[in-house]
C-alpha cells in the first residue's frame, strides 16, 4: 500500500508520498505522475491539507441496503449519482460549519474513490484499471433542503460539507474493509465495504457511461445505516480499516 497526500510547509502547498515518518515531495499531483523531487520533509513538521483537487466530485446514494431501509426508500436498480461542489471539500481537522443550524444536518461516512486515468464508457472489468486509490469521505447533508427541494446538489454542497482524507491509498484492496463513524466517541455507523450494493468497479463503470472521468476526480460510494444529526460542539471521527482517522469538530456557520 502506498500513501499520498497534500501538505503545507510555511504556507507552501505540495503533494507528497508518505513513507514512515517522511514525506517525499512530488513534482506534480500524484494522480498524474509520481515524480519525486528529491526533497524529503518530516511528516510531523507539515500541515496535512486536502489530498485531492478534483474537477468533479460525484456522490452515490442508496448503496447499502440498511441505509435504504432507514431512509424509507426503495432500490432503483442502478446507482444513484449526483454532483457535490468541489468547494465543499474540507481537510482533516477543519471545522464543519453548519449553514443552517435550525435545519437537520446529518453526517454520512463513506469510502471515496480517486480516479487515476481518463475514463469513458469503461466496463466493470476494466474499471479497476482507472482507479488511482481511495480515501475516507463524509457527505454532510441538510435534510430540510433535501426534502423541500427534492434534489441533492445544494443541500450537500455548502462549504465544509465534504470532509476528506487525511491521505489517499493506492495498491489497496477495499472489497471488504470495516467502516466506522463515531460522534463524540460513540459509534453511530459501522459496516463493511463488502455490504455495498454496487462495487467500486460497478460505480466507476456506471459513472463513465454518462460522463468522462478525469484523473483526480473523486467519487463517494455511499453510506451505511446509522446516519444522524450533527450540532455545534460535536466531534466526528471517521475510520476505514487501520487508516489514520478523519477527525472534525462541528460549529455553526457565520
Amino acid at each position: 500500500m502506498r500513501t499520498f497526500g497534500g501538505f503545507k510547509y510555511d504556507n507552501q502547498f505540495f503533494y507528497g508520498e508518505v513513507s514512515g515518518d517522511d514525506v517525499h515531495v512530488l513534482a506534480k499531483p500524484y494522480w498524474t505522475d509520481i515524480q519525486r523531487t528529491g526533497d524529503v520533509r518530516k511528516l510531523a513538521s507539515l500541515h496535512v491539507d486536502l489530498p485531492v483537487a478534483p474537477s468533479k466530485l460525484i456522490a452515490v446514494g442508496l448503496n447499502y441496503a440498511d441505509h435504504i431501509a432507514e431512509m424509507k426508500r426503495t432500490p432503483l436498480g442502478t446507482p444513484l449519482i449526483w454532483f457535490k461542489a468541489p468547494s465543499s471539500l474540507l481537510p482533516r481537522d477543519g471545522n464543519i460549519e453548519i449553514a443552517f443550524p435550525e435545519h437537520q444536518t446529518d453526517f454520512e461516512t463513506e469510502l471515496a474513490i480517486v480516479v487515476g486515468r481518463r475514463a469513458k464508457n469503461v466496463s466493470p472489468a476494466q474499471a479497476p484499471d482507472f482507479v488511482f486509490g481511495y480515501t475516507i469521505g463524509l457527505d454532510i447533508s441538510d435534510r430540510d433542503l433535501q426534502k423541500s427541494e427534492k434534489q441533492f446538489g445544494r443541500c450537500k454542497s455548502f462549504d465544509t460539507y465534504t470532509p476528506i482524507g487525511p491521505f489517499v491509498y493506492a495498491d489497496v484492496d477495499v472489497s471488504d474493509l470495516p467502516l466506522e463513524l463515531r460522534q463524540n466517541g460513540v459509534v453511530r455507523q459501522q459496516a463493511r465495504t463488502s455490504q455495498m450494493i454496487y462495487s467500486v468497479a460497478a460505480i466507476v463503470s456506471f459513472a463513465s457511461q454518462s460522463l468522462t472521468l478525469i484523473p483526480g476526480d473523486v467519487i463517494l460510494t455511499g453510506t451505511p445505516s446509522g446516519v444522524g444529526p450533527i450540532r455545534a460542539g460535536d466531534e466526528l471521527e471517521a475510520r476505514i480499516d487501520n487508516w489514520p482517522p478523519l477527525r472534525h469538530r462541528v460549529t455553526n456557520g457565520r
